[in-house]
């Protein structure tokens, strides 16, 4: 397998992964087992380009994002922020980065104190990075809102005041505030009505293109992740199952679970022809005791029984386009 770490312009890198959380019980509150949230993921984000992550709800997409930002502290693993490990800052240091790595979240509601201001709110960061003088917050604030589309008025209100779309859009100023060049946008349009999610959208690739701004795209909708994604990762039960440039995976998915998520995305033209939709058989198993072997075999339609024995490697078969099943690219198995 090619080492997947040799790009030029990488802008992070996280090698190996693990999150888990500890499940206590009883008197003492003695440990009885571990929810395994990420499980030994790697990927790498170029600078300037958006990488989608996909996946079911429950899979880890939003506890690894978190991982990256340190927001969740890492079981195990290492997150290369522009070459330095940024697991072996310390507090200090991370709050000099949190300018650079920014997230936007999913609800734009909750993750704006509805106590103050959105002057307060967009300029907060501004304060606790060293811009005291009010007067300048304030011009670094109005020009924020103006590139997000809303207006000089707009400052002295609370959150409560304006619709979902514009929350966002001040989520949107609030992670800009400190000029990052990552930001990880968390299920960031999902809340939203889809003519409101097609603004927001429109509005993040257009700043990308002005700031030349980097994100890490979160979404349980592959709609959206096509039209804003230059490559797409697809996860499944805290691991990466398969990771592509976006016109690959979305024309050609090679993982069985990829096959069923991209057929059950509804197409709004009845004259376009697809294939069957993929009924996936039982639930999600638990994150607790996962399956052996590849994760997804007691859902799959092409497993044998090596799937139950062999857990797969993320492997290259195309151009960039790497996926974890020892059937993938000859999927031409009757399914069982």
């Amino acid at each position: 397998m090619p080492d997947p770490f040799q790009h030029t312009g990488v802008l992070l890198e996280a090698r190996n992964i693990f999150k888990y959380y500890p499940i206590r019980g009883g008197v003492f509150m003695k440990k009885t087992g571990e929810v395994k949230a990420v499980d030994g993921v790697s990927l790498v984000i170029h600078n300037g380009e958006t990488l989608g992550l996909v996946g079911e709800s429950g899979c880890g997409k939003t506890t690894l994002g978190r991982a990256l930002l340190r927001l969740e502290e890492p079981t195990s693993g290492e997150v290369l922020f522009q070459g330095e490990n940024i697991l072996d800052y310390t507090q200090h240091q991370m709050q000099s980065l949190r300018g650079k790595m920014q997230v936007i979240f999913q609800d734009p509601f909750s993750s704006l104190n509805p106590r103050k201001t959105i002057s307060h709110i967009i300029g907060e960061p501004l304060l606790v990075h060293g811009v005291k003088r009010r007067k300048d917050r304030e011009a670094r604030v109005l020009e924020l809102l103006e590139v997000v589309g809303l207006r000089k008025e707009h400052m002295r209100r609370y959150p409560h005041q304006f619709s979902g779309g514009q929350r966002q859009r001040i989520g949107v100023a609030r992670a800009l505030a400190l000029k990052p060049e990552l930001i990880v946008c968390d299920e960031a349009v999902s809340a939203l009505d889809v003519s409101i999610q097609a603004q927001v959208i429109n509005l993040l690739k257009d700043l990308q293109q002005d700031f030349g701004l980097t994100y890490l795209f979160i979404s349980h909708d592959l709609s959206v992740v096509e039209h804003v994604s230059s490559r797409v990762a697809v996860m499944y039960l805290g691991k990466i199952v398969e990771l592509a440039p976006s016109a690959a995976l979305y024309r050609e998915p090679l993982h069985p679970y990829t096959q069923a998520l991209l057929s059950a995305v509804p197409i709004p033209d009845p004259s376009v022809h697809r294939p069957g939709r993929i009924i996936l058989k039982g639930d999600v198993p638990s994150p607790i005791d996962p399956p052996s072997g590849c994760r997804f075999h007691p859902r799959c339609h092409y497993a044998r029984s090596i799937c139950s024995e062999q857990a797969p490697e993320l492997t290259e078969y195309g151009v960039r386009h790497f996926a974890a099943c020892i059937f993938a690219g000859r999927l031409t198995l009757e399914p069982l």
